[in-house]
């Protein structure tokens, strides 16, 4: 019976990590059309996560959690012509976030996928663990 409650205890653990996921894409997503302020500002920097395994002493198993949301320093800033902006260069360009939105879509999809996969685990403990209460009756 505790190997179906440790069951449902790993897969919270996957939904918690999963719905960080989507907070950071949702937050990437919202700043798609932030660009910078200045000509020597920088714009909206895409973040992302990083997930790591780590051992649960009480548990006895490894679960997944997140371990940083860090800048994305690897994708340049493309430039957008928009020579009114206040964020203008002198040749009318302005910085635009380096997020790409079908990047952040098919992830969010990814976590989405993860995230139902780690409920579906739940669920189907749950209703085991209450078929064996059922069966103890």
């Amino acid at each position: 019976m505790s190997d179906l409650f440790d069951t449902m205890t790993i897969s919270s653990y996957g939904m918690r990590a999963q719905g960080e996921r989507i907070r950071v894409i949702s937050e990437n997503v919202a700043n798609v059309g932030t660009a910078a302020n200045t000509p020597d500002s920088d714009p909206y920097q895409r973040k992302t996560i990083t997930f790591k395994n780590t051992l649960d002493r009480e548990l006895g198993e490894r679960v997944v959690k997140v371990d940083s949301v860090d800048d994305d320093l690897d994708t340049p800033f493309p430039e957008k012509y928009m020579p009114d902006h206040p964020g203008a260069n002198e040749m009318g360009y302005v910085r635009m976030p380096n997020v790409n939105l079908l990047v952040e879509l098919s992830d969010m999809r990814e976590a989405q996928r993860s995230y139902e996969a780690n409920l579906g685990m739940l669920t189907q403990s749950r209703e085991m663990t209450a078929r064996t209460i059922d069966l103890l009756r």
